[in-house]
């Protein structure tokens, strides 16, 4: 980093999981699929889901109160909120603007972005950039999703897999060569084909067609997104590492997107990591898209697993296609 930029690191984290608890088994009695089958294949054993009356802003919500309560910030010192979501609560306003009239956050501008699973890396990104020259000082990061609601329970390929829930930070400015290191982002819009949602946007408004042929729910060619991912994950992690003069033997700690046990085993195989320095909670909750890095780096701080001085690693992939990586000094 230039010496006329400002470090920029995490200074505090939070997160926000609904009540309700969807087991392997309670899918079993709606849709053709196993207990064993889904764990096998994915590593998943339930996930959480929201209620009728829980959009992603009131998630979002609690997550950055969290989060700003262990970063001793007041909402009103807040310059940016970001929100990452497919999932926003409606086209507009951004559900960033309803969080930031829910926390009470006026001095903060406001937008949602939307890059799937690697949303929150965006967010952290855009958000390093804008305190680091000055023009910010602080801004709220927030991974959010309630894709619950935009699931096919009849789709045994897709409703298995996906969590509601939201993760969030707090950026500002830290120690010089502390903080985070390296950002690096990418997306290859060739395979935006293979994760999908096809209605309700400029391209295919809702109709009576579209609802009727359930093309308001996730669609996913399962095959190709797993070859994607494993292939760009490692690469991700190393270019990150790359850009910040260090190698994966400096990793403390890796905390991936939480999608597939495969996928993530995949990665810290490719990249000559050990397990026990790579953060795993998609068993209990399942693929929440951009909210499952930071929901399990606020479990993995929280825990005390991550340490002052500690060299972390945030990957993930998502649709888009979409990826990102982070190096972060704790």
């Amino acid at each position: 980093m230039s010496d006329s930029l400002r470090s920029v690191g995490i200074l505090g984290t939070g997160s926000c999981l609904p009540d309700k608890e969807v087991t392997n088994y309670d899918l079993e009695k709606i849709v053709d699929t196993s207990h064993e089958w889904i764990v096998s294949r994915t590593g998943i054993h339930k996930r959480r889901i929201v209620d009728d009356a829980t959009a992603t802003s009131d998630l979002s919500t609690e997550a950055a109160k969290k989060a700003l309560e262990k970063a001793n910030i007041k909402p009103e010192e807040l310059d940016l909120i970001i929100v990452a979501t497919v999932t926003p609560d409606m086209s507009f306003p951004s559900t960033a603007c309803i969080v930031q009239s829910n926390l009470g956050a006026t001095n903060a501008a406001a937008f949602d972005l939307e890059a799937a699973c690697s949303g929150f890396l965006y967010g952290i990104s855009i958000g390093q950039q804008f305190i680091a020259t000055g023009m910010y000082k602080h801004v709220l990061v927030i991974g959010a999703e309630t894709l619950s609601k935009i699931l096919n329970w009849n789709d045994r390929n897709t409703c298995v897999l996906f969590g509601d829930g939201a993760g969030a930070v707090v950026l500002g400015p830290t120690e010089k060569d502390k903080g985070i290191l390296s950002t690096y982002l990418g997306a290859d819009g060739e395979g935006g084909k293979f994760l999908t949602l096809p209605a309700g946007g400029s391209r295919m408004p809702a109709s009576v067609q579209t609802v009727e042929e359930n093309l308001h729910y996730v669609k996913m060619d399962g095959s190709e997104v797993f070859k994607f991912a494993v292939r760009i994950m490692g690469n991700a992690a190393k270019k990150a590492l790359d850009m910040c003069k260090l190698d994966v033997a400096d990793i403390d700690y890796l905390v991936p997107h939480q999608a597939n046990i495969r996928i993530i085993s995949s990665a810290a195989k490719r990249l000559k990591l050990p397990m026990d320095k790579v953060y795993v909670n998609l068993d209990v909750y399942g693929n929440m898209s951009a909210a499952s890095i930071p929901v399990a780096l606020d479990e993995a701080v929280s825990k005390g697993e991550i340490k002052k001085d500690d060299i972390v690693v945030l990957v993930g992939f998502g649709g888009g296609l979409t990826w990102g990586s982070c190096v972060i000094k704790w």
